[in-house]
């Protein structure tokens, strides 16, 4: 059996992917527009969202990087406006934007636990209300929400409020794409293991991370691009009787 090729074309589709301006973020923008997608290219940081929205331009697709909070509802509303009014419409929702804090459960401040979970889980839900009504209108969508291993089980190196946040990114997909299913929307997560980010270097030392990747089945850490390539798989129309799932991409860990 041979797959229909046609069926990974995103061409005429517009993707919006929240955190892109590094990591898995901007590896999920790149294999978005390799594959014809129009992108909105969300970050925080201006310089790192610009960054990546010039290296897509290479792709020869539309693209435009947009500075918004996602844990902000006037600003995620007026990205999705601006989204809309730029391209027509919105077709995909990467909600990749997260937070992790590797700090011991009786040592997390109140103001950090909002701060984690909100970062996780509260930019999930504002970006997916927020566009899902556009999809509704139009038929189809795809929203794709990057949890973790960590929502699953424990985190690796991230404190409770990135566990507690990562898997409440699980119960609300599950809860979203039954609500919007009849509409054409697949709505799925996607939950990495250890993967090399610049988030990851900047949380533990390489000596530990050395550690960890000796510990996992795979022997490694996994890359942005594999978890971008599982993404793009998501977002075609390969993957449009696969909803409410929660797909594991963390060489073996869970295993363990």
């Amino acid at each position: 059996m041979v797959l229909d090729s046609n069926k990974n074309d995103l061409t005429g589709k517009v993707a919006i992917v929240t955190g892109a301006g590094q990591g898995m973020g901007s590896s999920i923008a790149h294999s978005l527009a390799e594959r014809g997608a129009a992108i909105v290219v969300n970050d925080i940081n201006e310089n790192t969202a610009d960054s990546t929205a010039a290296d897509i331009r290479t792709y020869n697709t539309k693209v435009i990087s947009y500075v918004a909070n996602v844990i902000e509802n006037l600003e995620v509303e007026e990205m999705i406006q601006s989204a809309a009014s730029k391209f027509g419409q919105v077709d995909i929702l990467v909600n990749n934007a997260g937070v992790l804090r590797p700090t011991p459960l009786l040592d997390i401040s109140e103001e950090e636990w909002d701060y984690v979970v909100d970062g996780n889980l509260k930019s999930t839900f504002l970006c997916s209300k927020a566009v899902l009504p556009l999809m509704q209108a139009n038929g189809w969508g795809r929203v794709i929400n990057i949890s973790s291993s960590a929502g699953k089980n424990v985190s690796t190196i991230g404190g409770a409020h990135y566990t507690a946040g990562k898997a409440a990114v699980l119960g609300l997909t599950r809860h979203m794409a039954k609500e919007v299913a009849e509409y054409g929307i697949t709505v799925n997560a996607v939950c990495p293991g250890l993967i090399e980010t610049e988030m990851v270097r900047s949380t533990i030392s390489e000596e530990r991370t050395k550690q960890y990747a000796d510990m996992f089945p795979a022997k490694r850490l996994g890359l942005p691009q594999e978890v971008a390539d599982l993404v793009t798989f998501l977002a075609s129309d390969h993957a449009s009787y696969i909803t409410g799932a929660s797909i594991d991409i963390n060489g073996g860990d869970l295993m363990i």
